[in-house]
């Protein structure tokens, strides 16, 4: 299998970050660029060094040579042309988020496990070198019981975004901090009560069915007591960039730095001692490094990138999971319940807090 792969990146905004991985990963052969602009497209080519390509998704399609296609397309377009690529006979990887409502979810599930071939959403949350740090920890045992977690995602729409940004919810783009929590906790959410906090200025509120500016929900997870809560805001909120997520254990817990400036904390909590009321806690921050070492050689050079150094651990993760014949970590049943939570989310803040069930896809 080396070198055996032919995979096309689809939407050279977002995806030229990848493209350099996928053509130094020692598995994939040839790397196919497609986009709609022209101008992009030729672009491309000259800076990665390749010709040809394609000015849409269909052009892909027909090509028999391509064995997978990576979509990084408009957030509307996910689901259709996800199912469109499955149809065709090819693997599938896409940017966040799966769906945009519970039937574009349920289709695309569904056409991935019809089509038996490779789906994976490509969450970069579940990626970064932070996520490694905190998933090190559990492994180890340094948490105990995980009763508690949190996740805060908190990004500014009012600069000049593409104007779908302002009909989507912001919890229906909740994975960046849901994601790496549910995979740290190896659960699934169950349910969720959400309220909406705040009212949408009118200058903002592009759809009646998304009137809140923030939303934070509490999710119940499966074989778990643990509660997940997830801070989510887009608008009037005047806090720095972050996705983030932290870990309350009984012995030790993770907590992600509030300046990029600085290291995350790890609490630690001391031993009860007789005749002393409080019990020491120590807290230290620690550096979270890059982690070459789970990747190829030959990509050990991208693992402090883009988004926490996501990129080539997603990228290997999918083309391994094609070369193994296995389901990737983020496959269509994980990624529709990341999904799914924050669609559900949104229901119960229209609902006033309502629990809401998440539906569960085997």
């Amino acid at each position: 299998m080396q070198g055996s792969l032919h995979i096309a990146v689809v939407g050279l905004g977002f995806g030229s970050a990848f493209v350099p991985i996928y053509k130094d990963h020692p598995l994939v052969g040839k790397v196919i660029l497609c986009d709609a602009d022209p101008e992009a497209l030729r672009v491309g080519n000259q800076r990665f060094g390749l010709d040809g390509g394609y000015a849409s998704l269909d052009e892909v399609l027909r090509d028999e040579t391509i064995d997978a296609v990576h979509l990084l397309t408009p957030l509307p377009l996910h689901a259709e042309q996800t199912q469109q690529v499955l149809s065709a006979g090819k693997h599938c990887a896409c940017a966040v988020t799966m769906g945009l409502n519970l039937e574009e979810v349920g289709n695309v599930h569904h056409a991935a496990r019809r089509s038996g071939l490779r789906y994976m959403m490509m969450e970069t949350g579940a990626y970064t070198k932070e996520y490694f740090f905190a998933r090190d920890m559990r492994d180890a045992g340094q948490f105990g019981t995980i009763n508690f977690a949190r996740g805060d995602y908190y990004q500014d729409l009012e600069a000049p975004y593409p104007a779908y940004w302002r009909s989507v919810p912001p919890m229906k783009y909740a994975t960046h901090c849901l994601g790496p929590i549910l995979s740290l906790l190896e659960t699934r959410a169950t349910s969720v009560s959400c309220v909406g906090a705040g009212t949408m200025r009118q200058d903002l509120l592009e759809d009646p069915s998304n009137p809140f500016p923030m939303q934070v929900a509490h999710f119940r997870v499966a074989n778990s007591d643990a509660i997940v809560q997830i801070n989510r805001a887009w608008y009037q909120a005047a806090h720095a960039y972050v996705e983030s997520f932290t870990i309350i254990g009984e012995h030790q817990s993770f907590e992600w730095s509030q300046l990029d400036t600085e290291d995350p904390v790890v609490h630690t909590l001391g031993r009860v001692q007789t005749g002393i009321r409080w019990r020491d806690v120590s807290a230290q921050r620690h550096p979270t490094p890059p982690r070459p070492d789970l990747l190829p050689t030959e990509l050990a050079a991208y693992a402090d990138g883009g988004h926490g150094g996501s990129h080539p651990h997603l990228v290997h993760e999918f083309v391994s999971s094609i070369v193994e014949h296995r389901p990737s970590a983020v496959n269509e049943s994980v990624a529709a319940n990341w999904t799914a939570a924050g669609i559900c989310a949104h229901e119960s803040s229209l609902l006033g807090g309502e629990w809401v069930m998440i539906p569960q896809y085997g």
